[in-house]
């Protein structure tokens, strides 16, 4: 019997997927938990294995299209059987919601408004029949339905390229970049419009006058208009001489869109302290050669500042929470996980998930980040390993940044910044009770934290539990 593959959930917070790739095609045979699909989301890039072995019956998502959780992706059995009623239900024209009929009609709406003037575009749903509209909006997926919103579009009006003419977020992207600017259309309907527009006005008064009447008709038609040449702006950007125009990655859209949203709704504090590493880097370069003998990499600063944290955040539960303002509700997590910021080339900034980071001391939390390093970096993540951070560490120390202030990832409510550590003078007091003048490495920590969650007394003290932490632990001990 066949099975249908379906989108699955990759995240607690993933709504949808983009296929990526299919590595084959109709017809051939694969292996159980061979590669079948890969798959993009907004948190991670990743492979889905196939759950039975047979033969590629049917690829219902094409490569580049989007397509929501529980969408059925493609069809494996045995070599010649025919697909089952399910997948019949999406057939070549309809390759997600298996469950809809008649896929054709979704597209074929579109021109057959011709009765209606070029102008029933920009008027929305005035211009479109209620029922092609209603069965336009089942094959839409939300990320289309969202654009179109926002750019008040008639979807209409765009040639759909997914299969069976099904719209995808890169043909309304494409149509917005594309489209002539409405700008110009309602520069000459004034025109015409204020020559008639003070007859009309005083009608009342002469009666005979009922030509101004028509003169009348124009106004409205610029009203409806008007409201389509706003979204305009979005497809034409400002340009010099020489410039390039590049289209924003998806993944680069979406961070664009979460900074936006986490920026509007939390109250972002910053709070800083100043650390001496003295202590750290004493036990770090006594051990440095032989450990990375032993683990085959460097102790970097990190580890040690995570270590740190972990303790802080048990003392200050609340700055390991997640706030909840609508629900009117805050999450204590009764375990932490760290969020630990790593930079990729070519994809950007991806926080992966050190999860359980209150059960591991100092050797085994710089192992764990060290895997999720060479995960994101080799496309090797898994969506548990992007998902379900419950504080979280950015480490822009080592490309030299003194102070950053970075975003904090909702729902969470801290995200700790370490900066670069360098050798300054400082006043340090000997054993006997004297000042003095000493070379130290010295860095700064900053937390940015949600005021809506707690007051700056607990940012403080947590902060400075961190800096006592790395400044005083015996750290010879936790290597031991």
């Amino acid at each position: 019997m066949a099975t249908t593959v379906r989108m699955p959930q990759l995240g607690e917070t993933v709504t949808e997927g983009t296929i990526l790739s299919w590595p084959k095609k109709a017809g051939d045979t694969i292996r159980e938990d061979e590669v079948l699909v890969e798959v993009s989301t907004d948190k991670v890039d990743t492979e889905i294995p196939s759950p039975v072995e047979g033969t590629i019956l049917q690829i219902l998502v094409a490569e580049g299209e989007t397509v929501q959780v529980g969408t059925p992706l493609v069809v494996i059995g045995e070599a010649g059987e025919q697909v089952a009623a399910e997948p019949e239900a999406a057939p070549e024209p309809v390759p997600e919601e298996a469950s809809e009929p008649e896929p054709a009609p979704a597209v074929e709406p579109a021109p057959e408004p011709p009765p209606a003037p070029v102008s029933a575009p920009p008027i929305d749903a005035s211009g479109t029949p209620p029922a092609a509209a209603a069965e336009e909006q089942r094959f839409l997926s939300p990320v289309v339905r969202k654009l179109a919103r926002e750019n008040d579009l008639d979807l209409s009006q765009i040639e759909g390229t997914g299969r069976g003419g099904r719209i995808t977020r890169n043909d309304v992207l494409a149509y917005l970049e594309h489209r002539p600017a409405p700008a110009p259309e309602p520069a000459p309907a004034p025109e015409p419009a204020p020559a008639p527009e003070p007859a009309p006005a005083p009608e009342p008064a002469p009666a005979p006058e009922p030509a101004p009447a028509p003169a009348a008709a124009p106004e409205p038609v610029t009203t409806r208009v008007a409201p389509a040449a706003t979204p305009a702006a979005p497809a034409d950007v400002p340009t010099l001489p020489g410039d390039e125009v590049r289209d924003l990655t998806r993944v680069r859209v979406l961070i664009g869109e979460h900074m936006i949203r986490a920026k509007q709704t939390a109250a972002h504090v910053w709070t800083s302290v100043e650390v001496d590493y003295e202590a750290v880097e004493r036990v770090r370069l006594r051990h440095r050669a032989g450990f990375r003998e032993q683990e085959g990499f460097s102790l970097t600063y990190l580890p040690f500042i995570a270590r740190a944290t972990v303790d802080a955040l048990k003392a200050f539960p609340v700055v390991n929470s997640s706030f909840y303002l609508e629900q009117k509700k805050a999450v204590f997590h009764n375990t932490i996980n760290l969020g630990i910021a790593v930079n990729v080339e070519g994809k950007g900034l991806i926080v992966t998930s050190l999860r359980d980071a209150d059960g591991l001391r100092l050797v085994g939390l710089a192992r764990a980040i060290r895997d999720l390093a060479d995960k994101a970096r080799s496309g090797g993540l898994q969506p548990d390993d992007v998902a379900g951070f419950t504080f979280s560490i950015t480490n822009p120390g080592p490309f030299g940044s003194f102070m950053s202030v970075p975003i904090l990832p909702l729902p969470n409510v801290g995200i700790l910044s370490t900066e670069t550590i360098v050798k300054r003078p400082t006043v340090i007091t000997s054993t006997e009770g004297q000042d003095m003048i000493a070379i130290r490495p010295i860095g700064y920590l900053g937390l940015t934290w949600d005021h809506r969650a707690f007051d700056g007394v607990i940012a403080v003290q947590f902060l400075n539990r961190v800096k006592e932490n790395l400044q005083s632990w015996d750290w010879q001990q936790e290597l031991s």
